[in-house]
């Protein structure tokens, strides 16, 4: 069987059979590109939380979650490909993938480090032109979107404790992108703030994200009463962590619909 070498975004070399046949995706998004890709046939193992395309992933050997995998199914399944996230995922579970298997890690904290994923694996998966059309296609609409909103905004992913997504993350640089000034941007990652200094912020708007925590509707008194000068908004996660072709929808998200 003929091998490619291609360089993750970690830096490991990894040695990929020609038109893999077997491919294991650890993150929802990149799942979700596999399909917008035509990789249907290809893709033998997900996650439990790979959850689009919805009718597509259902019939999908689930082989775990991103934080803690199976490795007896991904060792029944023996992949000839396995794709993985920084982030997402932990990383004594990619180690030990990695000893048997090829595993290409993306770690995203920009557009143009989505865009260079996606380009990659269109490469590794003989995708490549499609890949190549989407990286396009989404670089336009993100021009569109350059700083067409404005404001100081507060955006969290947990309750109990509250966190926040801040620094060197892609939901930051998303938000930077589309215009906002992002208020939880004083420390690293995803910190937890004390509710006693939350309300410390002024922020003009406070976004409730539908992921990891699922905000909804009847959390919104709550965050009026801590905030009763902001405007607060239940958001689509998706549209901001997402990297992949979900981008495509994510920008008409913050041009259309956001506010």
């Amino acid at each position: 069987m003929q091998h490619r070498t291609f360089k993750d975004q970690l830096g490991h070399i990894v040695n990929v059979p020609v038109n893999p046949k077997k491919i294991i995706s650890l993150v929802p998004s990149q799942t979700e590109l596999l399909y917008y890709l035509g990789l249907e046939k290809e893709i033998v193992g997900i996650t439990k939380f790979c959850i689009h395309p919805n009718d597509s992933v259902k019939t999908v050997e689930k082989i775990g979650g991103t934080k803690k995998f199976d490795f007896e199914k991904i060792q029944k399944i023996n992949p000839d490909l396995i794709i993985a996230n920084k982030e997402e995922n932990y990383q004594e579970g990619i180690e030990h993938l990695r000893d048997k298997y090829p595993v290409w890690t993306s770690d995203i904290y920009s557009i143009d480090d989505a865009l260079l994923m996606i380009n990659e694996v269109g490469k590794m998966t003989e995708t490549h032109e499609k890949a190549i059309n989407l990286s396009k296609n989404i670089k336009l609409k993100s021009n569109e979107v350059i700083e067409i909103h404005s404001g100081n905004v507060l955006y969290l992913i947990w309750q109990n404790p509250y966190m926040l997504a801040s620094n060197n993350t892609f939901i930051n640089i998303v938000l930077k992108h589309i215009g906002f000034n992002n208020l939880g941007a004083i420390k690293e990652r995803y910190p937890e703030i004390p509710e006693k200094e939350l309300i410390n912020f002024s922020p003009d708007y406070v976004f409730l994200s539908s992921e990891p925590f699922p905000f909804k509707e009847k959390h919104l008194g709550h965050y009026q009463k801590l905030f009763p000068n902001a405007k607060i908004k239940l958001v689509n996660g998706e549209m901001f962590s997402w990297y992949g072709n979900r981008m495509l929808m994510a920008f008409d998200y913050f041009k259309n619909k956001l506010l």
